[in-house]
């Protein structure tokens, strides 16, 4: 959908140094693993011409579901050492993908470029699995940022998906910001059913999807989670609320609760 439309608009420079701050700001270069972090192997997949987007692939078994999960702004690849583990111990595949000039990925990200990468990567992803022998039992997930390559994909390719899982994501597409920053009269792009928008998109995603959002999230408002699940067209779809949690703190606050989902959710649709 979105490798349709022209949305130069949001390439702006003061849009892109908020929505990819390890990118474009000089005062981060990336969130540090902890000590006991895994490493995994990396999966460099061309995205366009001398442009490559590093994966990790951390796995449990062959035979086990795969996650492709996009992860949010101020995350890289490496940093999920440390907990792409807990998906492994509840039988999951975790395939992290980065955006364009986060870790080992080349290039500048934009909004234009993360939707139109994310269906390279898909196609990559795939290609990895089926090479190596994985199951061909796939979900995407979207964490923040990540939740419009992840919103985009389960659109595109559902018929390919088991399913779609969103954590602390975006109904409408950081509406907010734009207008924080002047851009309240760009016309269609504030249409409540502009189809950039996540809320637009998942309407006509069909396939089971699981919404997890923090009850006092500060950078996406709960309200966006609730957006999300009201116009999913999902005869199977889940809302999980976590009590107490921010933004940026789910897994303190709830992580039993949390992979107690995701690992329901995948095992039911796997």
């Amino acid at each position: 959908m979105s490798r349709q439309m022209d949305l130069s608009v949001l390439d702006r420079p003061e849009i892109l140094q908020v929505i990819f701050p390890v990118a474009y700001s000089p005062f981060l270069m990336g969130g540090s693993a902890p000590s006991s972090a895994v490493s995994a192997p990396t999966y460099p997949i061309e995205v366009e011409r001398g442009i490559q987007i590093v994966c990790g692939f951390w796995t449990n078994s062959k035979d086990c579901p795969t996650i492709l999960y996009f992860h949010g702004n101020g995350e890289t690849v490496p940093d999920h050492g440390w907990v792409a583990p807990l998906y492994n111990q509840r039988g999951i595949n975790l395939f992290v993908a980065d955006y364009r000039g986060y870790a080992a990925s080349n290039g500048q990200p934009t909004i234009s470029n993360t939707l139109t990468d994310a269906h390279a990567i898909f196609q990559g992803f795939k290609e990895i699995i089926k090479k190596e022998g994985f199951k061909n039992s796939l979900f995407v997930m979207g964490r923040s940022l990540g939740s419009l390559p992840a919103v985009e994909l389960a659109f595109a390719y559902q018929d390919e998906l088991g399913g779609l899982i969103v954590e602390s994501g975006a109904a409408n597409n950081f509406r907010r910001l734009w207008q924080y920053l002047g851009m309240a009269a760009e016309g269609a792009l504030m249409d409540e059913d502009h189809p950039f928008l996540n809320k637009v998109k998942i309407r006509q995603v069909r396939k089971p999807t699981l919404i997890i959002h923090g009850e006092y999230d500060q950078i996406i408002s709960v309200t966006e989670g609730q957006e999300l699940y009201v116009n999913s067209g999902a005869p199977d779809k889940e809302l999980m609320i976590i009590p107490g949690a921010d933004h940026n703190d789910i897994l303190m606050v709830a992580s039993s609760r949390y992979f107690d989902a995701i690992e329901k959710f995948v095992t039911k649709y796997g």
